[in-house]
């Protein structure tokens, strides 16, 4: 097991972006823990495998189009967003250049810089239209560039992630009866959860195990919670007796 998963993230590490990486994590996770609590809140309301499959089914589908969705539009409207500020800090460069230069002036001179040294960084920087009007996009807007990201890929690879992450908790309900597909539902989607959180540190900077246990955790309660209200209704309804 350890050697798959790090071979999985030699794989990403080596074909996929900061980017993409998230918006893999993103989505399987999502998948993953909105279908664990749908099945389980079923499967404990009904305790029929059939209706379990039919709405886990429903709701995959449901999932990985709305995710995909978001992900199309919001990289989309990142995209604009950054465009339209770029557009807007060019038209000043040129328009009010002098207005633009003191705000470079403003900004480094926050920054500690004073007289000769100042003066050198403001000339040196609005020399170059290119450099001067990043500058501006991030240090007057904090905004970073965006990566060059096509919508349509980013929905692709974020349909795809929640589809995989929603079939996890799902698959055991495909071979066992509700009580064994539950019980492997779980301890799967604990595991998956945990695997990802780790995946998360490695791919950033932080504590694989704290990660890997709130991802766990989050799992836990979203199975544990929806367990028992599924349980609740199916017996405050006679649900169960279907």
């Amino acid at each position: 097991m350890a050697f798959i998963f790090w071979l999985i993230i030699s794989f990403m590490e080596e074909h996929f972006k900061g980017a993409r990486i998230r918006d893999i994590i993103l989505g399987t996770q999502d998948g993953l823990v909105n279908v664990l609590g749908l099945v389980l809140g079923v499967a404990s309301a009904t305790n029929n495998v059939l209706i379990v499959l039919v709405a886990g089914i429903a709701a995959t589908f449901a999932e990985t189009i709305s995710m995909g969705a978001v992900a199309y539009t919001s990289t989309k409207a990142e995209k604009s967003y950054y465009q339209s500020e770029h557009d807007r800090e060019e038209r000043e460069v040129i328009e009010v250049p002098e207005t633009e230069k003191k705000e470079i002036k403003d900004i480094y001179y926050k920054k500690g810089f004073r007289g000769r040294v100042l003066d050198s960084i403001v000339k040196k920087i609005t020399s170059n239209k290119r450099v001067w009007i990043d500058t501006m996009m991030l240090e007057e807007l904090k905004l970073s560039p965006v990566p060059n990201i096509n919508p349509l890929s980013s929905f692709a690879v974020v349909f795809i992630a929640t589809l995989i992450g929603s079939l996890v908790p799902l698959a055991p309900f495909f071979l066992f009866s509700t009580g064994t597909a539950m019980a492997y539902t779980i301890i799967v989607s604990i595991t998956t959860l945990f695997l990802l959180g780790v995946l998360k540190a490695k791919m950033t900077i932080g504590n694989w195990v704290t990660s890997g246990l709130e991802s766990a955790v989050i799992g836990m309660a979203a199975a544990i919670i929806s367990y028992f209200i599924g349980f609740y209704i199916g017996q405050m309804t006679g649900i169960s007796a279907i």
